[in-house]
Parts: structure tokens; C-alpha cells; sequence
């Protein structure tokens, strides 16, 4: 074995491709051909510019309600790097992780893999070897060219299209629909969940002669007294189903994606309807709007582009904050802060700004010319770090305050590892 501890092989693996995203799948493809694996057990492929993670918790919460192994793979993580790998609702270990990465060196040959796509051998290796009844992958960049479309899955879900990693698919929402649209496959249910979805993805799912089912057309949902219900095709309903536990309105139009996965797969997994409720009032996933028990209140969020930010202004809406809401944001390099500010400048009394902790995070004044353009008058606060931010709101903020500490994930995770945030 090359090395023997996660944290070096990792660390190996970040400099081995020369690319730390290569979208090409004949190298990855050919490694894992060479392994030997096969997987017994339906797929399910989720894509989408936003809400991926949330159907992955939703389905993964369902299925285990009803009694189902399941694995599932997602990505990036908060905290460990084994969080992207889960084997019945548990992160699979260190050992395993390395015995996964040690066979995957072994075949490999001078195949340069990256960081994401030996994760993804890793993941697919140990989810063969655990026997499943259903295996869940996250779509890591795109769809048509990321590592996990080695795999013909039996649905592939997009919950949306929206106008991120523009460099690497495009700068419309046909060419990114295009390439979402790339893990669909013949004779299997497409599921697209955004009803206004570019034209585009439909129109590819029929070209790839997949089946489509899109919100709005095959199915649809109405919401009443506090509880929902869903309605799809032919005879399938499911009536006075609960709110998610994940917070926000677009919750509920990501359960309803993840139930027409369910009813496209009942003929083998049948999901009842308690495991069904049980599944949607159980789901977890952190740092999709965590609000941290204690006061003041403190929010953690994700949210890194223009309409995962327009999601989250709408969820904050919902949460009054008498004394003005303080924000803590930073971001990585690519993305849009200009759009990022528009869409919460209305729900955000300050903007506290620091540069995302890692290689790619964007200069905290970059950053702040990004808010000035996105929320003109904006009250801006730069900070030498996040540590430092934190320490100074939290330290101004009585019970009746609120801070929102948002934007890429390194910014979240190191937020969860900050003492004065509190348990999670």
C-alpha cells in the first residue's frame, strides 16, 4: 500500500493530476473496467446546479425507513472526507477508504486520476463489495463527463438548471442543460424537477430516447393545512405527506422529485407510505439552513450561487430578526458574488466579508466589490478571517440577533469547527 492514512492519501491525490478537474471519462472509465466491479443493485444519479444533496438525504431517509441498505455517495463534505461515502447511513471508516484507494493504485497504470474521480472509484468499490438494495450518486460537476456517469443508472434525477461552473458547461441554460441532461439514459426514467426547466433538458431526455417525468407535467404537488400532497402518473398519489425537516420552501419541490424517483422504482423497492412520512420528517443533512440550538440565533448555509442565494432569501424571510440581520459570507473564486448580493441584499442589515478559506477562495476585497455592484449601499465590513468575523459578531450581537454564515463549503465547514458557533 502506497500510504496508510487517509489524510496522505488525500494529500497525494490533490497533486497527482495536473488538473484538479479533468472532464474526460475514458481514463476513469478504463480504471474502473480494470477492477473487475459490478454493481448488483439499482442506481439512482442525481444532478442539477442545486437541491442535489437534498434529494440524495431524501431518498437515502426514505429508503432506510423502509428497511433498505442503501449507499450513497455525495460531495464535497463539511467536515471528513468520509462523509462523501456512506454504507447504510454510517461514513465508511479510514481502513476502508485506503484498501479502496490502494486497489484503485494498483490497476491504474499512468492513468492520472484526480482527487474527485479516486474518490468516486473508491465510493462505487466499496458500495459493490456491501451489497446494497440501492445505491445513490451525486453528481459532482455537470453530468455528461463527470466520473459517477461511468455508471448507467436506473433514474437519473435534475432538480435544476441554473448558471454555475459556467467555464466548464457553458454560459447558457441550454448548453448547461445539454450537459446535465448527459445521465440520462435510453428507456429510463428521466426525472426533472424544476416545472421551468430549460426547454432544452426535456428535448435531450426524448433525443437520448429517455423517459421524461418533469414537475409539473408528469407529476405535480399541492400543499394544504400544513401537510402536502403529491400526485404522478397513472394511478400514483401519495396524500397528507409532512414537511421536510430540511427548513425552506424548496424543500417540498425536492421531496416531490424524490418521490417520483420512489414510484419509478416501486416495482423493485416499494416505499409505504409511513416510511415514506417517517423518511421526510428523519431527513438530516448539515449546512442546508442549520440553525444552531441556543441564542443568539445562528444560521449555517451553503448557498454559493444566484439561485441557491435566491433560495435562501426566501427561507430567512421566514425567520424574523428584530435587530438586523448580520452576514458573514465568503466564496470561492468562480463564483458570482455580484448576483450573490442581489439576491439577499433585502434579507441582510450587514455584510461581514472574508476570503474562503483554501486555494480557491476569493480575496475578501474582490469579494467586496462583488457586494457593492449586487447591493448598492450595502454596510460592508471586511475581516482578516473568518475566526476573527465570528468572534467580533457573535460578541456584538445580543440574544434578539442573527447571524447567517453563508457561502462556499470550507466557509461553512470552518464555522462548524469554531468553538463560539456551538454544537451543531
Amino acid at each position: 500500500m502506497r500510504f496508510r492514512t487517509l489524510t496522505d492519501w488525500l494529500t497525494w491525490q490533490e497533486t497527482l493530476s495536473p488538473q484538479r478537474i479533468d472532464l474526460r471519462l475514458e481514463r476513469v472509465r478504463a480504471v474502473w473496467d480494470r477492477l473487475g466491479v459490478l454493481l448488483s443493485c439499482p442506481v439512482v444519479t442525481v444532478g442539477g446546479t442545486n437541491g442535489k444533496g437534498s434529494c440524495v438525504a431524501m431518498l437515502d431517509s426514505m429508503y432506510r425507513a423502509a428497511g433498505y441498505r442503501t449507499c450513497a455517495y455525495t460531495s464535497p463534505h463539511l467536515l471528513r472526507y468520509n462523509e462523501r461515502i456512506r454504507i447504510d447511513g454510517t461514513d465508511a471508516g479510514d481502513a476502508a477508504i485506503c484498501d479502496a484507494f490502494a486497489r484503485i493504485d494498483a490497476v491504474r497504470g499512468d492513468a492520472e486520476l484526480t482527487y474527485f474521480e479516486f474518490g468516486t472509484l473508491a465510493a462505487l468499490t466499496l458500495f459493490a463489495e456491501a451489497d446494497p438494495d440501492l445505491i445513490l450518486l451525486e453528481v459532482g460537476l455537470g453530468g455528461r463527463l463527470d466520473a459517477v456517469n461511468i455508471i448507467d443508472s436506473d433514474v437519473a434525477v435534475v432538480m435544476s438548471i441554473g448558471r454555475d461552473h459556467m467555464a466548464w458547461l457553458g454560459d447558457t441554460p441550454e448548453q448547461i442543460a445539454f450537459e446535465k441532461a448527459g445521465i440520462f439514459r435510453p428507456a429510463r426514467p428521466a426525472v426533472i424537477a424544476q416545472a421551468d426547466a430549460p426547454p432544452r433538458l426535456r428535448e435531450r431526455a426524448l433525443e437520448l430516447d429517455a423517459v421524461p417525468i418533469q414537475a409539473g407535467r408528469e407529476y405535480s404537488w399541492r400543499t394544504e393545512s400544513g401537510q402536502w400532497h403529491w400526485r404522478g402518473w397513472g394511478q400514483a398519489a401519495r396524500a397528507s405527506l409532512p414537511v421536510p425537516a430540511l427548513r425552506g420552501p424548496i424543500q417540498i419541490a425536492n421531496a416531490a422529485a424524490a418521490i417520483a424517483v420512489v414510484e419509478c422504482l416501486d416495482d423493485r423497492l416499494p416505499v409505504g407510505h409511513a416510511a415514506l412520512r417517517q423518511g421526510l420528517h428523519r431527513v438530516r443533512l448539515p449546512g442546508r439552513f442549520t440553525v444552531l440550538p441556543g441564542r443568539p440565533t445562528r444560521v449555517l448555509d451553503v448557498a454559493h450561487n444566484a439561485e441557491a442565494a435566491a433560495q435562501l432569501a426566501r427561507t430567512l424571510a421566514a425567520l424574523p430578526c428584530p435587530a438586523g440581520r448580520q452576514a458573514i459570507c465568503g466564496l470561492s473564486a468562480d463564483k458570482d458574488a455580484v448576483a450573490v448580493a442581489a439576491a439577499l441584499q433585502d434579507q441582510v442589515a450587514t455584510w461581514h466579508l472574508v476570503t474562503a478559506p483554501g486555494a480557491r477562495g476569493m480575496p475578501v476585497e474582490t469579494l467586496a466589490e462583488g457586494v457593492r455592484r449586487g447591493a448598492p449601499g450595502a454596510d460592508i465590513r471586511l475581516w482578516e478571517g473568518l475566526d476573527e468575523a465570528i468572534a467580533g459578531v457573535l460578541s456584538a450581537s445580543g440574544d434578539d440577533g442573527c447571524t447567517l454564515v453563508f457561502g462556499s463549503f470550507t466557509v461553512v465547514e470552518a464555522a462548524l469547527r469554531n468553538p463560539r458557533m456551538g454544537p451543531v
